[in-house]
């Protein structure tokens, strides 16, 4: 099932038993955040929670964990809420073959109900805002998504990106974001700004929830997130045309806020519990002006908490970082078999693959860390076998004790770049990255004791399937 909006997502979730209301008063801080935290310490069958008796707050409606759980991300493309995640990942993967689907536009989109223009532009007249961590320099719209175009190319529509960055709440019509410099709209930031110009924006809150996937995928630079949302959703993505900006937006957000990122303006911004499981300090930051907002009647406010992981961003980001790591390598190395890369955004991935011939490894590890995502996030590669499927940890850990001679197979290539968000850099955006081959060696390279393997055994399978089935019995 195609979802157009939060909201029958929403309704789904609930009567799949994946959305839990909260009835009684809580405190805008720290109960929300804190339930959310609280709901990536339940384990993976969490629920969405929803609060809409929040003290201080006459008419507040808010969502979180949405996406935070496997169940819900299965939910959300559709899948029966029991789908392991491996099979989660294969799905998504072969959805991304039908990509491009052409969006399919539509008037009458529910945000145009209510508009603020100018002087009268109040963002905190219409969410109910909370910081999500204690130390948070402000509040935050955190699971946005951003629409900016190419302003050397406006008119191509794969280079207009969809993305989601953080965006810390300055005033009731100023923001603060952060492009990080990887990222699409740092590239058209950085072009408006040499031409001496502001760079216009759509911000988009409480979106469906394949548009919340695609937001945060790392696509290439001329490929349409809205395009991708058709091929993961199996239907046309449906989107409206933004008032001020003329922009292509999602037809069922909840909020539409429209202004410039303002040329060569900074602020400072920060600090932010991050996804890394700490905080980034402060730093000047580009400033967008609010100069439209359009909404939903009795809007919606979703967030996303982040902090110490597992929380919502890492169900969020998981296969969306897994699969174009995947493809991408598959382009240039179709031995690849699959790539693991949930753990903290991608900063480290886990590839299973075949060898053409002695080193052939490390060479598949360095182009994950030359992706549009490696440059940015990728700091250790795990290289395994064919055989040794990247989604199981004990499986991972056995390759690395028994296949890895420290020697000959961990390489360090110092002064790569990272996101500055990245804790371990020094200084900032700067790092060293690792790549550990725990594959056997083939010809030439004939190191180790590697010629008698055990292997399982053929009835394996079948009584995999056989105890799996007596077990669901036992326990129904």
């Amino acid at each position: 099932m195609a979802y157009d909006d939060l909201r029958s997502f929403l309704s789904t979730l609930e009567k799949e038993g994946q959305l839990l209301r909260i009835t009684e008063e809580v405190l805008p801080e720290p109960d929300l955040a804190a339930a959310a935290n609280a709901a990536g310490r339940i384990g993976e069958g969490a629920p969405a929670l929803w609060f809409d008796d929040v003290k201080g707050f006459t008419d507040a409606r808010i969502a979180l964990n949405v996406h935070g759980s496997w169940a819900n991300h299965a939910l959300a493309l559709g899948l029966p809420k029991h789908t392991p995640v491996k099979e989660q990942v294969e799905e998504f993967a072969r959805r991304w073959d039908a990509f491009p689907v052409t969006p399919e536009r539509r008037e009458d989109a529910p945000w145009r109900e209510n508009t603020q223009e100018g002087d009268d532009v109040d963002l905190f007249s219409i969410l109910p805002l909370f910081r999500l961590n204690d130390g948070d320099g402000g509040f935050y719209l955190d699971k946005a998504a951003v629409v900016s175009r190419d302003p050397a190319d406006p008119g191509h529509f794969g280079k207009q990106n969809v993305g989601t960055y953080r965006l810390q709440v300055v005033d009731k019509n100023r923001l603060a974001i952060q492009p990080v410099p990887v990222h699409d709209i740092a590239l058209h930031l950085r072009t408006a700004e040499e031409n001496g110009e502001d760079l216009p924006i759509a911000i988009t809150l409480g979106n469906d929830p394949v548009m919340a996937i695609v937001a945060g995928m790392p696509m290439g630079y001329d490929q349409s997130e809205y395009e991708m949302a058709g091929a993961l959703r199996g239907a046309p993505a449906p989107i409206a045309t933004a008032p001020l900006t003329g922009f292509d937006v999602p037809w069922g957000s909840e909020v539409v806020i429209e202004g410039v990122i303002e040329g060569r303006k900074r602020q400072i911004e920060g600090p932010f519990g991050e996804f890394t499981g700490h905080y980034s300090g402060g730093r000047r930051m580009p400033v967008v002006r609010i100069d439209r907002i359009s909404y939903r009647t009795n809007p919606v406010f979703e967030s996303l908490y982040l902090g110490m992981p597992w929380t919502e961003c890492d169900y969020l980001v998981g296969p969306n970082t897994c699969v174009p790591l995947l493809k991408q390598l598959r382009a240039e190395f179709p031995e690849v078999q699959a790539v693991n890369a949930m753990y903290t955004h991608g900063l480290l991935a886990v590839i299973s693959t075949r060898k053409r011939y002695g080193g052939f490894a490390k060479a598949v590890a360095m182009r994950a860390m030359t992706t549009p995502h490696g440059l940015g996030y990728i700091t250790t590669v795990i290289v395994v076998d064919e055989d040794v499927d990247p989604f199981d940890l004990p499986q991972v850990m056995w390759a690395m004790s028994s296949k890895v001679n420290p020697a000959d197979d961990v390489v360090v290539l110092p002064n790569l770049s990272v996101v500055e968000l990245a804790p371990a850099a020094q200084p900032a955006g700067l790092t060293s990255k690792m790549i550990i081959d725990a594959t056997t060696p083939v010809h030439p390279d004939a190191r180790g004791n590697f010629s008698t393997p055990t292997k399982d055994l053929p009835e394996t399978k079948d009584w995999t399937a056989k105890l799996q089935h007596l077990l669901s019995q036992a326990r129904a």
